[in-house]
Parts: structure tokens; sequence; C-alpha cells
């Protein structure tokens, strides 16, 4: 069975280009074949076309209202044949149509401990902000499947950082990016695996 892997991305991409490196090294079982982005500047979109990957542009400014967004989205996924949905710093919420397609295959990575300080509103710096308000003795990473509710689906990998006397938002930022990487490849590689034992049982 192979696996394909498509992106959704609205900036650098950083965990679609990864995976993508990973894929190409035969450290991951599977076919990176497409990147959608909202923003049509997103230097992902870029990197997708150089990588040869199938792209698009797909944002509320080419389809306002969002149930046309989200057939719009699913229907590049279902062109692209992908298995496996990765939200690569996407900063749009999906809609019903994609998720009931890929229910138990879209994954996500938080920049903290979900369930703290996840939810609407938490994202990037915001995120280790609150850590650091909070005075928390530790951060991390966590991934997780992307369902309706906002960082609410199950949680997958997560690995804990220290927050260090001293830290600014920039140097816990970058311990935790530091572990994004392999956490995202541990938790599609063993998505991939369910997927194929659950394929050969069939």
């Amino acid at each position: 069975m192979s696996v394909n892997l498509a992106f959704l991305a609205s900036h650098g991409g950083s965990a679609a280009r990864h995976l993508t490196a990973a894929c190409r090294a035969g450290e991951l079982d599977a076919v990176p074949v497409a990147l959608i982005s909202n923003n049509s500047r997103s230097p992902a979109l870029d990197w997708a076309r150089a990588e040869g990957l199938q792209t698009a542009h797909l944002s509320s400014a080419g389809y306002p209202e969002p149930a046309e967004l989200d057939a719009a989205i699913l229907g590049v996924l279902r062109e692209a044949d992908a298995d496996v949905l990765i939200l690569s710093g996407y900063m749009r919420e999906l809609g019903p149509r994609v998720l009931d397609a890929f229910a138990g295959r879209v994954l996500n990575i938080h920049p903290s401990l979900l369930p703290r300080h996840g939810g609407r509103g938490m994202y990037g710096d915001r995120v280790h902000r609150a850590v650091l308000e909070a005075g928390d003795s530790e951060s991390g990473a966590t991934v997780h499947l992307v369902t309706a509710g906002i960082d609410e689906g199950p949680r997958l990998a997560q690995q804990q950082v220290p927050v260090r006397p001293g830290d600014t938002l920039e140097t816990l930022k970058v311990r935790v990016q530091a572990i994004e990487g392999g956490l995202m490849l541990r938790a599609v590689r063993e998505l991939i695996e369910e997927l194929k034992t659950t394929e050969a049982r069939t």
C-alpha cells in the first residue's frame, strides 16, 4: 500500500519540508503529492512546485463561502489521491467535508503540551508567551488528530522541553521548534503503519 501525503500550509511549511525530505531519504514510507495554501505568497508554494508536488492556492478571496472553499480543498485532495493530510502551519480551520473525508487521517502539531495553552487564538508566539506568563517549568510540542474542536483531537505524540530561567519567547520557541520535525515524523510513521495494518486485514 502506497500512502500519499498532502499538506496545507500558510507560510513556510516546515513540517511539509521535513516530511518530504524524510520520504526522499527513505526514512518515511510515503509519497508527498500535493500542497495547498491559503496564501498566494507562501514560500511553501514555491518550494512545493520546485519539489514537483501538485500545488493550489485556495482561499476565501476566491471562495468567499466557507462551503465552497471546503469543497475546493477536498477536490484538490481527491485529485491528488491523498491518503493523509498534514497541517503545516495552516492558519485556517478545515471545513466539515474535508474533516469527514479524512477522519482520523489529518495531523497537526501544536507548540505546547496540550491540553495546556491550546484552543482558539492559541498559535505561534502566542503559545510561547502564554507558557512564560504562566510560569510553567516545561513546554513542548504535541501532534494530534484534527477534529472540529480546535486542538481537541486525540493526541498521538508529545515531547517535553524544559523552560529555563531567563528564557525569552525566542529562546523557548527555538527549543520547541527543534523537536517538532522529529515528533511529527514519528507520529506520521506510526499512523502510516496503522493504516497499512488495517488495509492488510481487509
